[in-house]
């Protein structure tokens, strides 16, 4: 059985039903994860239960899918009844809420149209697609020569066509050969950005804040160069909030920090509230309109289930309570976690409820910080070896947040310092 490391001694054991239903699943799944030793049976809000019957705080909330946390009450009452009304048509033939959902999520973005798709990766690939078609259509470059630039560090996904133009080694190696026209530069300097435009280049596929990165925050006034840079060449640039976006960093999108507005947002994750996977390409006609019947599509993007819980997530958002809620206890978070001891973490990144916690030299793997985590019933992921990615739904309580931040206090401490058992109650 292959499921990693076991956590060290702490508050919370990993239970022989635990242990056996990690058994069951990895008997018979591929192992393209390597997942901490928990088994999760039902959740609500920011918390989850385990199979053991443990309760654990989720401050990962699926890489942004779950910003309304787990079971948000007017999700879950929208999903349930379009469950049972309709779920499927294919594209093939109009349903009642395809309408409704693209123009909440037009309205939303201040954008003309919307192509909806499933996941992620297939958003970005829409968005590739879209881009080389105007980039042949209306900017006029010669035939098979477009070039899309990117960024050292980049996630995007990981089709064939995305890991290409990845930098990581174990998204990237073993699965070429790739694709061409996708040059790379270093995220967060406009003058490699400058120098890599050519007259081949027809948009900049760059991400607000890189989150599997480390969760990387770009100069100020980056995304502003990258936007001058290309209205000055022609080029699309286009902005992908798959993480970052709807509600993370403290307004609805990471580019509203800086008053930028790409020419194509490319959307996932939280759409789909966390109950279905949802995802979107958003821009004007003046782009949207190069794509023609036949030419793009797929059979699930848009399904009546996905457009009736996209439009109750595109409701809450436009409330602005969960915006709000991301930058108050964004600011609380990073406050706790910068007066944790230099000599465990380097550095704090991030902005709103998103953060990445630096551990300094000499320290633990990050996977082990996340085991000793584990422990002590708080649920966080590992970006590469020496950052721990914080992203919690935004219906933490500020409570929970403070909760969370000891117990990683502790964790970076290990069994060198005493351990309490803390307050089950919640």
């Amino acid at each position: 059985m292959t499921v990693g490391r076991q956590p060290e001694a702490g508050l919370v054991p990993v239970t022989e039903e635990t242990r056996a239903a990690l058994a069951r699943a990895d008997a018979h799944s591929a192992h393209n994860y390597s997942p901490l030793p928990v088994v999760i049976e039902s959740g609500s809000g920011a918390w989850v239960r385990g199979v053991d019957g443990v309760e654990y705080l989720d401050v990962l909330a699926g890489y942004s899918a779950l910003n309304f946390g787990h079971a948000h009450p007017a999700l879950v009452s929208v999903a349930r009844e379009q469950l049972g009304r309709l779920t499927l048509t294919s594209r093939a033939f109009q349903h009642d809420r395809f309408a409704d959902f693209c123009s909440d999520l037009a309205r939303l973005c201040k954008k003309d149209a919307v192509l909806p798709m499933n996941t992620g990766a297939e958003a970005v690939e829409t968005a590739l697609k879209l881009a080389r078609k105007w980039g042949y259509d209306v900017k006029g470059v010669e035939r098979d020569r477009a070039e899309i630039i990117t960024f050292g560090g980049n996630f995007h996904g990981r089709t064939i066509g995305i890991v290409g133009f990845s930098t990581d080694p174990d998204a990237r190696d073993g699965f070429g050969p790739f694709p061409p026209g996708f040059p790379s530069v270093d995220y967060g300097s406009s003058v490699a950005l400058a120098d890599a435009i050519t007259e081949n280049t027809v948009a900049v596929l760059v991400e607000p804040i890189q989150g599997e990165a480390g969760v990387l925050v770009p100069p100020d006034g980056y995304l502003a160069a990258v936007r001058r840079l290309c209205d000055e060449h022609g080029l699309l640039m286009i902005a992908d909030e798959i993480q970052s976006g709807l509600g993370r960093t403290g307004d609805t999108f990471a580019c509203d920090h800086e008053a930028v507005v790409p020419d194509v947002y490319v959307l996932g994750k939280a759409l789909g509230g966390g109950i279905v996977p949802v995802s979107a390409v958003v821009a004007n006609w003046d782009v949207m309109g190069v794509l023609h019947p036949g030419q793009h599509g797929s059979t699930f993007g848009g399904n009546p289930l996905a457009c009736a819980v996209g439009s109750a997530v595109v409701r809450l958002l436009e409330t602005g309570e969960y915006q709000q809620r991301s930058r108050e206890l964004g600011e609380y978070l990073h406050g706790l976690l910068s007066a944790l001891p230099a000599d465990r973490v380097s550095e704090v990144r991030g902005r709103g409820l998103w953060a990445g916690v630096q551990l300094a030299p000499g320290q633990p793997a990050a996977r082990v910080i996340c085991e000793r985590l584990l422990a002590r019933r708080v649920l966080a992921k590992d970006a590469h070896e020496g950052t721990i990615r914080i992203a919690p739904p935004l219906v933490i309580s500020r409570a929970d947040l403070a909760w969370a931040v000891e117990q990683l206090a502790e964790a970076l401490v290990g069994n060198q310092g005493a351990l309490t058992l803390p307050d089950t109650s919640r």
